[in-house]
C-alpha cells in the first residue's frame, strides 16, 4: 500500500500502526527502511520474517532526537554524544551499551544496540509521530529481502514485499548507500561498516582515531562478507582487466552490464553500459538503483570499475565488494 509520506494524515496513520505492532516501510537520507517499534520484540521479530534476516543479525534503531538516545542505552560514552552533536540528524549510527529490558530483538540479542537519527522529513515526522504515540523508537533495517540490493525509492520496497505492507514514499533517497556505523561501547570508537562520512570528518568529530575492528566488535547491519547482491553475478575489476576484458568479449552471447568509466574504442553493441560518475557521493546515490536497473534488464554478468581508493569513496567500495562476494 503505497501512500504519500507528505501527508500529515499519512504520518498519522502510520504512527497509529506502528504503535500497534504492525509494520510501516518508511524513506530515510540514506535507504528505505521496514519498521517496527523497537521496544517490542514481537513486532521487530516481524521484520526478521518478512526479510528472511537471521535473529541475531542486529537492526538499528531510529529516534527522534538525541534526547531519544537514553531510553535505550545504559550509558552514552562522550565520543558518541560528540559524534551524535556533529552529524545527527544524518547518516550515522552510534552503538553504544544497551538498557536492560529494551531492544532485545532488535539488538539481535547483544549488550549494545546501534541508534540513529535520519534526517529525511519523512522520517523526522513518522518517528515524532510514533514517539506522541508511544513508541520510543523504530527499528528499522534496509527495506528488502535479506543480502539482496538496497531500495532507494518507493517503489522498489512495493516490488519487494505484499500489498499489505503500508509504504510511505518519500521520493529518491539523497546519500543512496546505508549510514556509517562506529561502535563506542568499548572505549575507542571503531569504525564497522563506512558510509559517506569519510574517517577524517568522524575522527574530527571524534577528537580520536577509528580503530578497526576486531574479532570481540559487536555484529552490525551489513557487515557479512557477501551482502547487497544483485541477482546477476557481480565482478569487480581494475580498469586496466576491465578494458581487456570487454576487448576479449568479442560476439559472447552472454548479456553483459558494465558500470564503469567510458567505455573503450571497439566495445560490442550489446553491452548495457552506466557511466559511474566523478564524484564519490554521486556514485553512492545511485549505486543501488543502477544494480536494480541491470537486474531489470535481465543482464546474465555484471562488471564493475572498481572505484578510487581514496577516502571518499570507501563506502561505495565497500558495498561493491560485499555485492561481489555474493
Amino acid at each position: 500500500m503505497l501512500l504519500d509520506g507528505n501527508d500529515p494524515a499519512v504520518i498519522e496513520r502510520a504512527a497509529a500502526a506502528l504503535a500497534a505492532g504492525e509494520l510501516v516501510a518508511f524513506p530515510t537520507e540514506t535507504v528505505y527502511g521496514l519498521g517496527a517499534r523497537a521496544d517490542d520484540d514481537a513486532a521487530v521479530a516481524q521484520i526478521f520474517r518478512a526479510k528472511g534476516r537471521p535473529a541475531d543479525h542486529p537492526l538499528i534503531v531510529h529516534v527522534a532526537d538525541a534526547e531519544s538516545v537514553r531510553g535505550f542505552a545504559s550509558l552514552v560514552p562522550p565520543v558518541a554524544v560528540r559524534l551524535v552533536a556533529a552529524f545527527w540528524p544524518g547518516p550515522l549510527t552510534v552503538i553504544v551499551p544497551r538498557a536492560a529490558g529494551i531492544g532485545t530483538a532488535a539488538a539481535g540479542g547483544q549488550a549494545s544496540i546501534g541508534l540513529r537519527c535520519p534526517s529525511h522529513p519523512v522520517a523526522r515526522a513518522l518517528l515524532r509521530a510514533a514517539r506522541q504515540a508511544g513508541v520510543p523508537g523504530v527499528a528499522g533495517p534496509s527495506a528488502n529481502r535479506f543480502g539482496r540490493i538496497s531500495p532507494t525509492r518507493a517503489e522498489h520496497v512495493v516490488g519487494e514485499f505484499d500489498d499489505s505492507l503500508l509504504v510511505l514514499d518519500g521520493g529518491p533517497c539523497d546519500v543512496g548507500i546505508e549510514s556509517s556505523i562506529v561502535d563506542c561501547s568499548r572505549g575507542h570508537p571503531v569504525l564497522l561498516r563506512p558510509g559517506v562520512l569519510t574517517r577524517a570528518q568522524i575522527e574530527a568529530a571524534a577528537g580520536e582515531l577509528l580503530l578497526d575492528p576486531d574479532d570481540k566488535a559487536p555484529r552490525a547491519p551489513g557487515t557479512l562478507e557477501a551482502h547487497y547482491a544483485p541477482r546477476a553475478p557481480l565482478r569487480l575489476m581494475g580498469p586496466a582487466q576491465l578494458q581487456t576484458a570487454l576487448q576479449l568479449l568479442g560476439s559472447s552471447p552472454l548479456k553483459l552490464a558494465v558500470y564503469s568509466r567510458p567505455l573503450p574504442a571497439g566495445t560490442g553493441s550489446g553491452v548495457v553500459h552506466r557511466v559511474m560518475p566523478e564524484r564519490a557521493a554521486d556514485a553512492a546515490h545511485e549505486l543501488f538503483s543502477v544494480l536494480r536497473a541491470f537486474d531489470e534488464e535481465g543482464v546474465q554478468l555484471i562488471w564493475v570499475e572498481e572505484p578510487p581508493a581514496t577516502a571518499e569513496w570507501e563506502g561505495v567500495r565497500d558495498r561493491l565488494r560485499r555485492a561481489a562476494a555474493s
